[in-house]
């Protein structure tokens, strides 16, 4: 159970306590200007996509948004390379990292729908002299679920991964390990898996998966703006970069051939990438059976739900299923994003390592507006996001407008703990940043979320509203 700063309050907890005289608010300050999502729109999106870029001082970021299966926005923001100051453009490559293993995963499932292998087939079937090879399948290499240790857990290239070396090399020295774990029982993600299964699908295909992917994937879904594994500075690509700590960014080290593959090799555009989310939504690259194998979730043997399909991580406790997979390699850090129901996507690729902050606030800004709010009622008067920093700036001023509040959460907003309040805001200091988080719904009352920074502070307020606008309760924590 958490421990909150602020009142935790539920409708009718207390009872018999009398309402304070309402007083009335203080002028809330005027926090520093962020960057504020306001539609969908092409317009508001650059508008949006442009300040965010900038606030957070990336290199470069290029950005599709798809909703009901049209594109809305597909555009470069920043540079592509930062000594000729080339600009990123809807064309510029970069490298999508771990995307590549949604196509390495369907490329499979097409295998097995022409008879050609299994994913219950034993990995001893096509690399007998690897650990335990009987006893993994392919679709547990594909869940992450085989034991076998990842050879890229860290977040920089480290002096053997800037060699070449063969996949089949890498697979070997890695693969014939002693396992993590018992197979099955524990999720852990292993790019060791996806260049196995790489191998097994050049095998039981008959082709480079080169070569594969060109044929089944690019060429047929007009994806002109997406390679496999090209060489680094070739026209079109964008550069790279490592920022070291605070300071400025040097060009990125990159992996050595052989070491990325079909766990990690593709580059394209949020345009291709968004025109392969609308093919895998509309069920052209599967059967249906074949489909659900990718997007269900697999159950650990102890019974928990390891959230991973196969190529896709699956997010379906919300109001609507969501798919998504990130990516990174050397200098750049990707996010795919889709929701079948409604045949929506959002992409954001950056060319820096440690960029998950752009790419986090671009696409939470965006599925936030796609995602509906899981049933949660219509609240009479102001937005969410308004009242909670009103309300806020209140509390920290020591003075409360009592009529917005419920009998119960006014009650148990005495003098003495607003005293105690409004001093651990002071302290903590002035409103340097706020966005919206999720909104969903419980006993019939809105739930929203708001994440600010004050001072240096990250804190997260939860707030319940009823229909009529009052609020029953109000948190605000450290996040």
């Amino acid at each position: 159970m958490k421990r909150w700063l602020g009142a935790l309050v539920a409708c009718g907890l207390l009872a018999g306590c009398e309402k304070p005289a309402a007083q009335p608010p203080p002028a809330p300050p005027t926090p520093p200007a962020t960057a504020v999502l306001a539609s969908l729109s092409a317009s508001d999106l650059d508008a949006f996509i442009t300040r965010v870029v900038n606030e957070q001082k990336a290199i470069g970021v290029t950005v599709g948004v798809m909703q009901n299966g049209k594109v809305v926005l597909a555009k470069g923001y920043g540079l592509a390379n930062t000594a000729t100051k080339t600009p990123v453009t809807p064309e510029t490559l970069f490298a999508v990292g771990s995307i590549t293993k949604q196509f390495t995963c369907t490329a499979l499932l097409q295998l097995e729908q022409e008879g050609k292998l299994s994913l219950d087939d034993p990995v001893a079937k096509y690399e007998p002299g690897l650990t335990r090879a009987a006893d993994i399948t392919l679709r547990d290499l594909g869940n992450h679920v085989s034991g076998y240790r990842d050879y890229y857990p860290l977040d920089f290239v480290d002096r053997p991964m800037t060699r070449p070396l063969s996949s089949a090399q890498v697979v070997k020295t890695f693969a014939s390990r002693p396992l993590d774990f018992e197979p099955g029982s524990r999720y852990s993600y292993s790019n060791t898996g996806y260049l196995l299964l790489g191998e097994i699908a050049e095998k039981a295909g008959g082709e480079p998966i080169a070569k594969a992917f060109q044929r089944r994937f690019f060429t047929m879904l007009g994806l002109t703006h997406t390679r496999f594994e090209p060489k680094r500075g070739e026209p079109g690509l964008a550069d790279g970069y490592t920022p070291l700590g605070l300071g400025p960014a040097e060009v990125a080290i990159p992996e050595g051939e052989g070491w990325i593959g079909a766990a990690g090799g593709i580059w394209s555009t949020p345009t291709d990438l968004m025109a392969w989310d609308f093919a895998l939504m509309k069920g052209d690259m599967m059967s249906p059976e074949a489909w659900k194998k990718m997007t269900t979730p697999r159950p650990l043997s102890d019974g928990r739900s390891s959230g991973y399909g196969c190529g896709l991580q699956i997010r379906d406790r919300g109001p609507v299923l969501i798919l998504q997979h990130s990516g990174g390699v050397s200098g750049f850090n990707a996010n795919n994003v889709f929701i079948p129901s409604s045949r929506s996507a959002v992409v954001v690729m950056a060319n820096a390592d440690w960029s998950n902050g752009v790419i986090s606030a671009i696409t939470d800004a965006v599925l936030a507006k796609m995602v509906p709010a899981a049933d949660a009622p219509t609240v009479t008067g102001r937005p969410a996001k308004d009242v909670a920093l009103d309300l806020l700036s209140q509390i920290r001023a020591n003075r409360v407008d009592r009529s917005q509040l419920s009998d119960e959460l006014s009650a148990f907003l005495t003098p003495e703990r607003l005293t105690v309040m409004s001093k651990s805001l002071v302290d903590a200091g002035e409103v340097s940043g706020a966005e919206m988080g999720p909104i969903s719904e419980r006993g019939g009352m809105e739930v929203s979320q708001v994440r600010l920074l004050l001072g240096s502070t990250p804190i997260r307020t939860l707030m319940y509203r009823t229909p009529d606008g009052k609020i029953q309760e109000f948190l605000f924590n450290r996040r």
